[in-house]
């Protein structure tokens, strides 16, 4: 009787581009699949954006913080075998965050719709119906936007057709921050309603209210944090890769992606190498690939002049840094802290619109080390600030060399009214601005998360999960479908795993048969 294993050969080889969550995710697929893969990466370490820097003690995780929707991991783990919480251990946060205004108002976000309802009503009693509205609203959008598209693939044009009408009755066309509106009166109130998008790196001012879901996923699947950072989930899915023969291979970067009679065949790094297979992910930035990886094939649709007129997310400055001895310090201020400033809407349209680097800012604060003992050396503590800042490629873009420290000094200011004294107790710090996230990730324009998620830029209208230029490439991360973030990015994956077919198998004789 024949038995088949996967061929040992060139067709059963798949290369994907880049280690990030959606890379290391799509890796896992396809080698459940029987594909021999072959992960290539220019960092030093896995988990891309999601990975992190070491220094002095300290471990600061570069990008994603918040783990929500749990199961998109479990799910993944599963078709590989395996158990998520085998290799990586989640710990609820509640609150989940809070929200500080120069008013010294504070909201305070949980799971508890009663403990939400009060919160509310703490701001402007009036509110609460439209409140409730809201989260009518959320779980309406979670069940359209997320379980029936988000893992779904949605390169055919009817695929996103023949969900306009729910579209349609949603007003999807309404912004989120329209939305907020319609529901709450009171301006912080709106501000907390529809903030999120910025964590994918969409303008609240002009994403469409399908992103009021997050507040949805937050309220019934929790705000978790990844004990060991995000980096021990990449951590963990390379252990994965190399238990299903796979390699991931660092230092290692493509330049571009080989292309015979229209079909993909490989790779060529900066250093010369060739890896040949018939099969290539990239979960490079979809800007990156079809601007320079397919710099001398002919495109079709993602022409350069196509994707220069894309809107892109906005770019973001990040300051990590350490404290020594604060530990038992600033008993106020928790895991999760957003500095809302002086204005929103105005801030937003100098961020996404104008292109402009203001003077005031809003801050998301991240203080891992009350959570997670691992991140500051014994009595010290680990942070990060980050500020939303226009991305490179506006007309006048920023000159991040220059104005690097005396914006610095300027997110310093901000910070010593909610940690005052902080600069005294300084220890290790580093500092990423958009030209960084260029260089580093190769992000079109420096942007945080690739393509804007607009409505006309999300779905059918995004790049492809499986690309029209090239026969035998398909795309995984931020800048495809369904989007940016750890959920989204992950679940990109799970879209790959239904496009791509199981790899090539051939028979085996059984060892008696093959002795004779």
């Amino acid at each position: 009787m024949l038995t088949y294993r996967a061929a040992e050969s060139v067709e059963n080889h798949a290369i994907v581009i880049g280690a990030g969550l959606g890379g290391l995710a799509s890796a896992m697929r396809l080698g459940a699949k029987g594909y021999r893969v072959t992960v290539l990466d220019k960092l030093d370490r896995a988990g891309g954006r999601g990975s992190s820097i070491s220094k002095g003690g300290h471990r600061f995780d570069l990008g994603p913080t918040i783990i929500t929707v749990p199961q998109v991991y479990r799910e993944l783990w599963a078709a590989c075998g395996r158990r998520f919480e085998d290799d990586v251990t989640l710990k609820p946060v509640d609150p989940f965050y809070e929200i500080r205004w120069t008013d010294g108002s504070v909201f305070r976000a949980s799971g508890d719709t009663d403990a939400m309802v009060e919160e509310v009503r703490k701001f402007n009693p009036a509110d609460v119906k439209g409140y409730l509205k809201f989260l009518k609203d959320s779980q309406r959008r979670y069940i359209v936007g997320f379980e029936g598209m988000v893992a779904k693939p949605m390169h055919k044009l009817w695929e996103t057709i023949k969900v306009l009408p729910q579209f349609a009755m949603l007003r999807a066309d309404r912004s989120i921050l329209g939305l907020a509106r319609a529901r709450v009166k009171d301006e912080r109130l709106r501000m907390a309603l529809s903030f999120h998008p910025l964590f994918i790196g969409g303008d609240p001012m002009n994403v469409t209210s399908m992103y009021a879901l997050v507040a949805y996923l937050e309220k019934e699947f929790g705000v978790h944090y990844a004990m060991g950072g995000v980096q021990a989930i990449a951590d963990a899915m390379v252990r994965v890769i190399n238990e299903q023969g796979g390699t991931v291979q660092h230092g290692a970067q493509v330049d571009e992606i080989l292309v015979r009679d229209g079909a993909a065949q490989g790779v060529s790094l900066t250093d010369g190498q060739v890896l040949s297979a018939p099969l290539v992910v990239s979960n490079a930035d979809a800007g990156h690939t079809y601007d320079h990886l397919l710099r001398n094939h002919r495109k079709r649709r993602w022409t350069p002049g196509r994707l220069k007129r894309s809107r892109w997310s906005m770019g973001l400055f990040v300051w990590y840094f350490g404290t020594k001895g604060t530990k038992g310090k600033w008993q106020d201020v928790g895991h999760h802290t957003i500095l809302s400033g002086p204005r929103y809407e105005g801030l937003l349209r100098d961020i996404f619109i104008k292109g402009k680097l203001a003077d005031d800012m809003s801050l998301y604060l991240h203080r891992p080390s009350l959570t997670d003992p691992s991140v500051a050396p014994d009595g010290d503590d680990t942070w990060y600030a980050l500020s939303p800042v226009p991305h490179l490629g506006h007309a006048n873009p920023v000159d991040w060399a220059k104005e690097a420290d005396s914006y610095r000094a300027k997110v310093a200011a901000v910070l010593e009214r909610t940690i005052p004294g902080f600069q005294a107790h300084l220890s290790e710090e580093v500092i990423l601005t958009p030209e960084d996230f260029r260089d580093r990730y190769l992000s079109p324009n420096g942007s945080g998360f690739s393509i804007e998620p607009r409505i006309l830029q999300s779905a059918w209208f995004r790049p492809h999960n499986v690309s029209e230029e090239v026969k035998g490439l398909f795309l995984s991360g931020a800048g495809t479908h369904p989007g940016a973030g750890v959920p989204g990015v992950v679940s990109s994956a799970k879209v790959l795993g239904e496009l791509v077919p199981d790899a090539p198998e051939m028979p085996v004789l059984p060892q008696r048969m093959a002795a004779e």
